[in-house]
């Protein structure tokens, strides 16, 4: 059964299977940067782990007495054809995996202020390699759906979860635009590291609460920029060397955000300053990282002059409807 048929009557359909279709007849494309890494793919779905851990900082799939050292070779030079790994860390049939961002230290920060996962509906925007998801999975969430266009990200968390073998977890190649179709259906929804990246990020947030169902729960996490006044920066070019950044707002900035957008009981629950013990460089992922993107004599600033990235998490509702 497709996860569309225990979906409820409200979503868009005809919209959400048409885009779908349009989007898997542009991933099946029999050219090279398709190819890359759907082959990695399809090699690796061979292996299934007998052993999973998914509810510790590194996410175990199998270990290294489950195959042969003929083996392990073959499935680390296919993970190495996903790379740059940006999410993790993993253990892969005993084949660590550190990548760029140390995703363990902000599910840490978050976990205690998730709502209950058992038994609901979950949707990771831009779930990238499905590390959250993963981590979820320990939750016992009935399903959890990730949203990712990107073909990488895509193939790897494809690869990685027919290794696993969860059938709670999926994911599409759609992105947070088409998040509106979804009305009433979730019971969470995670958006992080993405809402800097919308030129239109109000527009983004009030998708979203369509989306939920009445009473269901966003958890959003964001670059920001560090202080209390409710505004945001809109660089001219680049932020810390990233295009295609449009608003990078405070922490009260994107409570406001929420608020003007309809959801209450908004929390700003973390805010911290980014270092280089969150995101850095290492083999799995050998391109600049965050040392690269600062002002080599003013830590304290972006390479382009702005102020340097703090990262905020913040949780809101979806109100009830009020019963007559």
């Amino acid at each position: 059964m497709h996860y569309l048929d225990t979906f409820p009557a409200a979503i868009n359909r005809p919209a959400i299977e048409a885009a779908l279709a349009e989007r898997l007849r542009w991933v099946n494309q029999q050219k090279k940067g398709f190819l890359r890494y759907r082959r990695p793919f399809e090699i690796l779905q061979q292996y299934r782990a007998r052993s999973v851990d998914c509810d510790s900082d590194t996410i175990r799939i199998g270990s290294s007495t489950e195959v042969s050292v003929e083996e392990q070779a073959a499935i680390r030079d296919q993970l190495r054809a996903f790379m740059p790994w940006r999410k993790g860390p993993f253990s892969i049939f005993g084949i660590d995996v550190d990548a760029e961002w140390r995703s363990e230290r902000k599910w840490r920060r978050l976990e205690s202020h998730l709502p209950e996962l058992q038994g609901k509906v979950v949707a990771d925007i831009g779930c990238n390699n499905g590390y959250y998801m993963f981590r979820m999975s320990a939750g016992q969430p009935e399903f959890v759906l990730g949203f990712e266009p990107s073909v990488q990200h895509y193939y790897c968390f494809k690869a990685l979860n027919s290794m696993a073998g969860f059938h709670n977890l999926d994911i599409n190649l759609l992105g947070v635009e088409h998040i509106g179709l979804f009305e009433n259906t979730f019971d969470i929804i995670f958006l992080m590291g993405v809402i800097y990246h919308r030129s239109s990020p109000l527009d983004v947030l009030a998708s979203i609460h369509s989306a939920l169902k009445p009473g269901g729960s966003l958890i959003i996490e964001s670059q920001a920029l560090p202080g209390d006044r409710p505004i945001a920066l809109f660089p001219e070019k680049t932020y810390a060397k990233a295009p295609g950044v449009y608003f990078v707002p405070t922490g009260s900035c994107l409570e406001n955000w929420l608020q003007r957008c309809g959801y209450s009981d908004v929390e700003l629950f973390c805010s911290h300053p980014m270092t280089s013990e969150d995101q850095r460089r290492t083999e799995w992922m050998t391109f600049e990282s965050y040392e690269d993107f600062l002002d080599p004599k003013d830590p304290m600033k972006t390479a382009e002059g702005y102020p340097a990235p703090w990262r905020v998490f913040l949780r809101a509702t979806k109100e009830k409807k009020n019963r007559p």
